[in-house]
């Protein structure tokens, strides 16, 4: 296949050219939280490349993958072209990973899992692509619009209940402008709506799981014991201020702590979940310095009118994806994925066709070819 023009005159009489071939055998894993996004965002680029794709996708979510491949089989996709494989990680998954014929590996997931898998696979050599976890920093200067900071910042540390990878749960505001940017956050986090996600009006759902939920509230009670002071949230509600439908769901209350130091556990470990920390900064180095205290490296917001700084400062961050004045605005032709623990590779737009396909450099003297 070819996606562009890759080729080198080399001195006056040779020309080198790129070939693309498919890798083959792609392995997909994805994740629950956005279960058909994530899953077709590395589908699509598999099969247009050329490869032939076993996906599994979370054991937690698996309607929406049956969905896709009825919708494939409908559609007239071949058989064998893309299956589907259901069961759990520490089974289906790991034996994805390690088969000897499936020699491209996508995953996006935990950082832990991330790290099993980059050790099966390394052996092998495997080509394989990380999308982990992230701690994600949002800087707001005194100097930003704050009626789109505030809002826009609210929207980062809680869609889909705090359960995307990219959302902002650690947010650092310049201390001229700190007390204001708290009260208002927190006044408008206690305004979010929790109820039925079928609802309109509702603004949070619950948790994926039991479990998940338990593993959120222990962070919330490891923030208490590590000196943090909670101003909202921080707890379940009564299952009488849920719906009927929901009231066995596995909600948490939007969550804000403040007085946390920068390198205690809440604020490096990730969450997942609607619990985000607020924490002042004094000045561009403090602030570059506080975004990048984590194993992670996903992705960062910056809040500022000032462009020189957004420039200097988006430079400094250790980040596969940074924002200035905006959240999630996607565009899905630039390369995507994450530096340090956040992982290794990149996804999106021809990121993605360069990862699932294999270059063959072609070089021709033709000096010596015939004129006929």
């Amino acid at each position: 296949m070819s996606f562009g023009s890759e080729s080198h005159a080399t001195d006056s009489h040779a020309i080198n050219y790129t070939l693309r071939r498919p890798r083959g055998v792609a392995g997909l894993i994805s994740p629950w939280n956005l279960p058909l996004y994530l899953l077709t965002w590395k589908v699509a680029p598999a099969l247009a490349s050329g490869c032939t794709a076993v996906a599994k996708p979370s054991e937690l979510t698996p309607m929406t993958a049956s969905l896709l491949a009825r919708a494939c089989q409908q559609a007239g996709l071949p058989p064998g072209v893309l299956n589907i494989v259901h069961g759990r990680g520490a089974t289906a998954g790991a034996a994805l990973v390690a088969h000897p014929d499936v020699g491209t590996l996508s995953f996006t997931g935990g950082t832990v899992t991330g790290r099993e898998i980059a050790r099966t696979a390394a052996p092998m050599f495997k080509k394989l692509a990380l999308e982990l976890g992230g701690k994600n920093p949002t800087l707001v200067f005194a100097d930003a619009e704050m009626d789109e900071a505030i809002p826009m910042s609210l929207r980062a540390a809680f869609a889909n209940q705090g359960q995307i990878c990219l959302c902002g749960s650690r947010i650092f505001v310049e201390k001229t402008a700190y007390d204001r940017f708290v009260e208002r956050f927190t006044a408008e986090t206690r305004r979010l709506r929790l109820g039925d996600p079928l609802e309109p009006i509702t603004e949070q759902g619950a948790l994926v799981s039991r479990d998940h939920r338990e593993k959120v509230l222990s962070y919330i009670r490891l923030a208490r014991e590590e000196g943090g002071t909670v101003l909202c949230g921080g707890d379940s509600p009564e299952p009488e201020d849920l719906p009927e439908r929901c009231r066995h769901g596995f909600f948490v209350n939007p969550t804000v702590i403040v007085d946390l130091p920068v390198g205690c556990r809440v604020n490096q470990e990730e969450i997942f979940g609607p619990v985000v920390t607020i924490t002042p900064f004094e000045g561009e180095q403090q602030a570059v310095e506080y975004a990048n205290a984590t194993p992670y490296g996903l992705a960062a917001s910056i809040w500022t009118r000032d462009v020189s700084r957004a420039h200097r400062l988006a430079d400094r961050i250790a980040a596969g994806t940074v924002w200035v004045n905006c959240w999630m605005l996607r565009d899905l032709r630039v390369p995507f994925g994450g530096v340090k623990a956040s992982g290794v590779g990149r996804e999106g737009g021809t990121e993605a066709l360069r990862f699932f396909t294999e270059p063959k450099n072609v070089c021709v003297d033709y000096t010596s070819a015939s004129s006929d």
